[in-house]
């Protein structure tokens, strides 16, 4: 129980300082106040805050989702960076708009039901509802736990269901013309050994020269890199080492002859060390801007009357700063007259961008940069990720005649039914059951076609 204790300053004057009693049973202050009144209020608003985190208070209940997220759900949740960082996006993107007012106790499965019709009616993917669904599921899990909620309110409630999408292999042949169409030697080499490994993203851009063994071939999977935002790095960097792999199971398996040839010398050229990554990213030039076509403001025509009833052409300086149109051809003349301005040196020039990075490859900049101007040049007629190439490589290694289980543990699966998926997805897989289907079909008609 807290209290409020009279005190005299240097001046004489009675001052009442506030006390009450923290999770721990100790005395604690929370002011001194110049009238008893004022500093009893203060120990009462004390006592409740405590009271939201006491066991089965019903004041618990009363706080609302978005004070328990921000102050109880997310500094204490333990997960990795990158989940922290897609939780909390979807969370101030998607959930508090939703359920931030909202009392613990008041939220219901119909209101959860509620917000699942509306983030439908927004047009929001199913899969982006299941994930988002499963965040607001995980804050009230705990919530249920720690018994400041005693219903769950996203039990029973379903989701539109996420159609699993057919895989679409890229063949050897395919792979050896996007092979070709990489920009260099480096490059190359990354995307054979991704292709032979079939490696997590953030395992083959982790690879050092310490995870190779020469001489028996044999390469270990202990790290993985993911790229984070800085404010969900414990460092404020923006990649963060892991010192395990995904599922938290370090794998090694055998590499072929070619390929561990092709690294040695690699690693002999660039004269890496045994910490050194195997690849690092080097292709940080300035991205070239595109050309804008000067717009002729005479053949434009006129901006939507302003509310004094003055029009502007298009395409010009002062469509853009008082009408304040953004169409194309203004927003084209606006750069012009800003480029002009800096060739001029009456303004700053831009520097251009450069990727913060510590020798890790940035996914997206290599997708941009590498990945998608490759692809272009091969003409494959498929799309094709980055991260195909890992379900290339099992549906490779089933289709040769691998071992089932080998491959489960190659690619470090956790179920060997995931591994399974890649039965028969190369499109001649299935020729061998077609020939003897085909000769069981025509068997009573002594061949004929």
């Amino acid at each position: 129980m807290g209290f409020s204790r009279p005190r005299r300053n240097r001046e004489g004057k009675v001052r009442y300082t506030a006390y009450y009693l923290d999770f721990k049973g100790l005395e604690k202050s929370a002011g001194t106040f110049s009238n008893q009144k004022e500093a009893d209020k203060a120990w009462q608003r004390a006592e409740s805050e405590v009271a939201k985190g006491r066991v089965g208070d019903p004041k618990r209940g009363r706080q609302t989702f978005r004070s328990y997220v921000r102050e109880t759900w997310l500094p204490n949740h333990e997960m990795e960076a990158t989940t922290r960082q897609s939780y909390t996006y979807a969370i101030h993107k998607h959930i508090l708009p939703e359920f931030g007012r909202m009392r613990m106790i008041d939220i219901m499965p119909e209101h959860v039901r509620s917000w699942v019709t509306t983030m439908k009616a927004l047009g929001l993917e199913a899969a982006t509802i299941q994930k988002n669904k499963t965040v607001l599921s995980a804050v009230f899990t705990t919530a249920f736990h720690d018994q400041v909620t005693f219903i769950h309110p996203c039990k029973g409630v379903r989701t539109p269901p996420v159609p699993a999408k057919p895989r679409t292999i890229i063949t050897p042949e395919q792979f050896d013309i996007l092979y070709e169409e990489l920009p260099d030697a480096d490059t190359q080499l990354l995307v054979e050994t991704d292709i032979e490994t079939g490696l997590r993203w953030g395992e083959l851009t982790e690879l050092r020269v310490k995870d190779l063994h020469v001489g028996s071939q044999i390469l270990t999977i202990s790290r993985a890199v993911v790229e984070v935002n800085p404010k969900f790095h414990p460092k404020g960097e923006r990649f963060l080492v892991k010192n395990y792999p995904k599922d938290k199971e370090f794998r090694r398996f055998k590499l072929t002859r070619q390929l561990v040839t092709k690294l040695s010398a690699h690693i002999k050229e660039q004269n890496l060390g045994p910490d050194d990554l195997l690849f690092t990213w080097r292709h940080e030039s300035a991205t070239r801007r595109k050309l804008r076509p000067v717009p002729d403001p005479e053949q434009l025509g006129y901006t939507e009357p302003n509310a004094a009833g003055r029009a502007y052409r298009h395409g010009t300086i002062t469509a853009y700063n008082t009408r304040k149109c953004r169409c194309d051809h203004c927003r084209a003349a606006f750069a012009i007259y800003r480029a002009q301005r800096r060739n001029s040196g009456k303004d700053n020039p831009r520097l251009p961008r450069r990727r913060d990075t510590d020798g890790h490859i940035p996914a997206d900049a290599f997708r941009r940069k590498i990945w998608k101007p490759a692809l272009a040049a091969a003409d494959l007629g498929i799309k094709v990720r980055i991260h195909d190439l890992r379900h290339a490589h099992a549906s490779w290694l089933l289709a040769g005649g691998a071992d089932l289980q080998v491959v489960k543990e190659r690619l470090g699966h956790a179920s060997i039914a995931t591994t399974e998926k890649y039965l028969h997805t190369l499109d001649d897989a299935d020729e061998t059951a077609l020939d003897a289907f085909s000769k069981i079909r025509n068997r009573s008609n002594g061949g004929r076609v």
